[in-house]
Formats: C-alpha cells, sequence, structure tokens
C-alpha cells in the first residue's frame, strides 16, 4: 500500500507523518508532496518518498499520485490568508487532487475538514449529521471553503473512490504554538465560554483510522476529545493571569464548536490517548 499525503509541513502534517511512518508494516509506503525539497529532508530520513510541487501544479498532482492506493490530503489555507488563497488551496486544490487521485485508480482518500463547517451550535453536542450551517463566530473563506471542498469530494465517491472526511477541532500538543495562541480569542470570551480540543496525537489516531478501516459507515467523522476547556482554563494552562475584565463578557452561543466524538469511538474504536488537555499537560505533552 502506498499513501500519499499532502501538508505535510504544517503543523498537523509534520506531526502526523512521522507516525504514519512508524506503525507501517512491511510492504507499505509513504509519499509526502512538498513544495521545498530542503523541508521534505526530514521525511526522507524517516524512510518517505518525496515529491516536490505544488498542489495548485496539474502536473506536479499527477506525478504525486501515481501508483498511490490511498491519499490523505491535509494541505490547507488556515485563516488570516486572502480569502483567494483559501479557496484556491481549501476548495480548488483539494478537488482537483480528488479528481487526479480517482483517474489515477486511488481507492480511498482522506480529506482533513474542520469542525468549524457546523458554522452555529445546536444548543448540544454537534455531530457528523448536522447540515452545515454558514454563520455564527468566525465563519468566513477557510470555513466556507472547507466546507465547498467536503461537498465537492464526496460527489466523487459515485464514481469509485471511497472519501473518508475528518473534522478536526482546535488541535494542540507536540510542541505546537497553538495553545499559546488561543488567549487571542480567549481574551475576548465570556470566563466559561469553551474550546473543543484535540491532541495531535489523538488527531493523527483518528486520521490513521480512517486510512486503514475497511469499511465505515460515515463518511464523516469528528476527531476530538472528551472535555473541552473554558476561557479561564486557557489562561491556566498557559500560566496567565485572566484580564480582570473577562467576567463582563457573555457567551452568545455556549454550543459552538462543541463536536461530539461518539461516532468515531463507536464505529472505529476511537479513544482519546489524551481525553483532555489537562491530561495531556500532566503526560508533558504539551
Amino acid at each position: 500500500m502506498l499513501t500519499l499525503v499532502t501538508g505535510t509541513t504544517g503543523q498537523v502534517g509534520k506531526r502526523f507523518v512521522p507516525r504514519l511512518l512508524a506503525q507501517r508494516e512491511s510492504g507499505e509506503q509513504v509519499r509526502v508532496l512538498v513544495r521545498d525539497a530542503v523541508r521534505g529532508e526530514p521525511f526522507a530520513e524517516l524512510g518517505a518518498e518525496v515529491v516536490v510541487g505544488d498542489l495548485r501544479d496539474a502536473d506536479a498532482l499527477g506525478k504525486a499520485v501515481a501508483g498511490a492506493d490511498a491519499v490523505v490530503n491535509v494541505a490547507a489555507s488556515f485563516r488570516g490568508v486572502p480569502d483567494e488563497e483559501a479557496w484556491a488551496v481549501n476548495r480548488d486544490a483539494a478537488v482537483e487532487l480528488g479528481r487526479a487521485a480517482l483517474a489515477s485508480g486511488v481507492r480511498r482518500f482522506v480529506q482533513v475538514s474542520t469542525g468549524m463547517v457546523y458554522g452555529v451550535g445546536r444548543g448540544r453536542p454537534l455531530t457528523e449529521d448536522d447540515e452545515v450551517r454558514p454563520g455564527g463566530q468566525m465563519w468566513g473563506a477557510y470555513n466556507e471553503s472547507k466546507a465547498a471542498a467536503e461537498r465537492e469530494l464526496l460527489a466523487l465517491v459515485g464514481e469509485g473512490m471511497e472519501v473518508r472526511i475528518g473534522r478536526l477541532p482546535f488541535v494542540y500538543g507536540d510542541g505546537d504554538p497553538h495553545l499559546a495562541q488561543s488567549l487571542r480569542w480567549a481574551a475576548h470570551w465570556a470566563p466559561a465560554q469553551r474550546l473543543q480540543m484535540a491532541h495531535h496525537a489523538d488527531v493523527a489516531q483518528g486520521l490513521l483510522r480512517l486510512l486503514y478501516a475497511p469499511a465505515v459507515s460515515g463518511p464523516v467523522y469528528n476527531i476530538a476529545d472528551d472535555a473541552p476547556v473554558t476561557a479561564v482554563e486557557l489562561y491556566r494552562l498557559n500560566g496567565a493571569e485572566p484580564p480582570a475584565d473577562l467576567h463582563t463578557h457573555t457567551d452568545p452561543d455556549p454550543w459552538f464548536g462543541i463536536m461530539s466524538n461518539q461516532r468515531i469511538r463507536r464505529d472505529l474504536g476511537f479513544r482519546p490517548i489524551h481525553p483532555s488537555v489537562w491530561s495531556a499537560r500532566d503526560a508533558g505533552a504539551l
């Protein structure tokens, strides 16, 4: 089995690929697509095949998917980039990768998406059966382009390729600076406003289950831990004092971004290695 992984130099990809390489069995190969050969060297040292090219280049896509059995598309342009770039990478390039994979005979395509596509809360943990509802806090080109990519990739299922989608919450751990950056948002939250999280080890676990499971009932799965944390807890985790006026803030949508992990637990045997960020802290895994 040959698996192609994209987005390998981002925060998720560069932590996922070493875990994928570490657990591969005899005869399994991993190929990574990178834009810079130098940044691909650490993966080559671990045993990955490196293909240099841009996800938005049709020739590079053809070379990357040639002979592959599966694709894990981690590549994304996150919030803060121009809208045009978000659409070009998150939707257009993802869909073209899916089409190139289908044409090359790839049998399984795992798309890394975001729980932000749910939009507003539902008054309970969000489930994979909930429809996408544009709007709510932080909705924008990133979320909209990810939702559009999901729709167009799932349309390829009828053409003979399995598509499986993993929706991620706020991801942290293994030295990722994301946890410290959370205070940018927490400063404007109500004290009890919650953030759904997942450690990189659990993101990798979830993606590996989507990659290797012989069958799924999904095809969409939330990959999340068991215990969202509050704004006050985020300050404690970062060793900082909450702003004096934090208690004056209100939470307009208490269930925004809170995701259920019951489907992936039931269907694929997922159990968070780090059920909460506190257990990750105690394990020295932040």
